[in-house]
C-alpha cells in the first residue's frame, strides 16, 4: 500500500481543527474525504487540501472503495455503532476516544477486528508522544526507587457551552468519558499495572452530567489521585513520586495548546533536570503510527484492549461513586 486513504465521519471542529491538519501533515497519508452535508463546514476542511472529496453522508464514505482507513470524531454514544459499521465496510478505524461508553462494548469490536484483520483503535494520542515514552522507562526502570503515589489533574470550564456535547447525557457527555481517560490511562501505560480497587470516588453532576470527579485508586505498591473537571480553570499536571525522586509531566495531554511538552525529574542531591520536546505534534505521531499499522509495518502502540483496560477502570469509578 502507498498512502493511506483518510475519509473522515462528519465535520467536528476536533477533526477540523486538530485530525485534519495531523492527516494531512502526517508521512504516507492522505486525506481524501469528508462525509457532511452541510457545505459550510467543508469549506475549512477543503482549504486544508485542496483535493479533498466531500460526499453527503457516513455511508456513501464508507461505501467508497478508494477509502483506506476512517477517523470518527463523532459523539460518544455513536462511537461503537460507526466503528462496526466502519469495519463491516472493510474499512481501518481510527476512532475517538471513549471508543465505547461502557468496557463490555469494546469486547465485540476487538472480535470484528480479529475476524476482519484490519486495524481498529481508539485516538489516545498520548502514547505516541516521546515524552510518555520516556516516563514509561524512567519509572520502570526505577529512576524514582519505588513508585508511591500519582497525581493527575486534567481540568478546563465549559460552564459557558451548554449545547456542547460534553454536557448532554444523551450523547456521552461528562469529565470521566472525556479526558478520564488521561489521567486514569497514562497511569496505566506508565506503571503497566491495573487498578486493583477504588478507595474513594467523589462523583458531582449537574443536569444529570457528570462534571467533575475526584478518585482515589489502589494499585499494587501506590495510588493514583485523580481529578477530571469541567468546571474548573484549565489545568493539566501528572506527578509520579517515587522513594528516590519525582517525575512532573507539565503538559502531559494536549502540550501544543499549553506550550512545549516538558518533563521535570527531582532526585535527592541532584540538579533537577528538564526533558522539553519543541512543537512535538502527537497527532501527527498517532497518524503515523497507524499508517505503519495498516501496512502491517509494525503493531499498533495502543491496541483495543488497552482501551478496554481504561473502561473498565472508569467502570469502576462509576460504580464506586453511584
Amino acid at each position: 500500500m502507498a498512502d493511506v486513504r483518510w475519509g473522515i465521519l462528519g465535520a467536528a471542529k476536533f477533526a477540523r481543527e486538530q485530525m485534519a491538519p495531523a492527516i494531512h501533515a502526517a508521512k504516507r497519508s492522505k486525506l481524501a474525504m469528508l462525509a457532511t452535508s452541510d457545505p459550510a463546514k467543508a469549506a475549512p476542511f477543503q482549504a486544508i487540501d485542496g483535493d479533498l472529496r466531500v460526499v453527503d453522508s457516513y455511508d456513501a464514505l464508507l461505501a467508497d472503495p478508494d477509502i483506506d482507513a476512517v477517523y470518527i470524531p463523532l459523539p460518544n454514544t455513536l462511537h461503537v455503532e460507526w466503528t462496526r459499521k466502519a469495519l463491516e465496510a472493510g474499512k481501518h478505524v481510527l476512532c475517538e476516544k471513549p471508543i465505547a461508553m461502557q468496557a463490555d462494548e469494546i469486547d465485540a469490536l476487538i472480535a470484528l477486528r480479529d475476524q476482519t484483520g484490519l486495524v481498529a483503535a481508539e485516538a489516545y494520542m498520548i502514547v505516541h508522544h516521546p515524552q510518555w515514552q520516556q516516563v514509561r522507562d524512567w519509572v520502570q526502570g526505577g529512576v524514582i526507587g519505588e513508585l508511591l503515589r500519582v497525581n493527575a489533574t486534567f481540568s478546563y470550564d465549559n460552564s459557558g457551552d451548554p449545547g456542547n456535547i460534553r454536557n448532554s447525557a444523551e450523547t456521552g457527555g461528562g469529565s470521566l468519558p472525556d479526558i478520564g481517560v488521561y489521567t486514569l490511562g497514562c497511569t496505566r501505560f506508565v506503571t503497566g499495572k491495573e487498578p486493583e480497587r477504588i478507595l474513594f470516588a467523589d462523583i458531582r453532576r449537574e443536569n444529570g452530567v457528570e462534571v467533575r470527579t475526584e478518585a482515589v485508586a489502589q494499585f499494587d505498591g501506590f495510588t493514583l489521585t485523580s481529578l477530571t473537571s469541567m468546571r474548573m480553570t484549565p489545568h493539566q499536571n501528572v506527578t509520579f513520586h517515587g522513594s528516590d525522586g519525582v517525575i512532573e509531566v507539565v503538559t502531559g495531554f494536549n502540550p501544543l495548546a499549553h506550550g512545549d511538552a516538558e518533563l521535570r525529574l527531582s532526585r535527592a542531591g541532584q540538579p533537577m533536570q528538564v526533558q522539553r520536546y519543541p512543537g512535538m505534534n502527537h497527532y501527527v505521531l498517532q497518524v503515523e503510527n497507524f499508517g505503519a499499522a495498516v501496512r502491517g509495518e509494525t503493531a499498533y502502540p495502543c491496541p483495543l484492549e488497552f482501551s478496554k483496560g481504561t473502561q473498565e477502570f472508569i467502570d469502576m469509578i462509576w460504580a464506586a461513586g453511584g
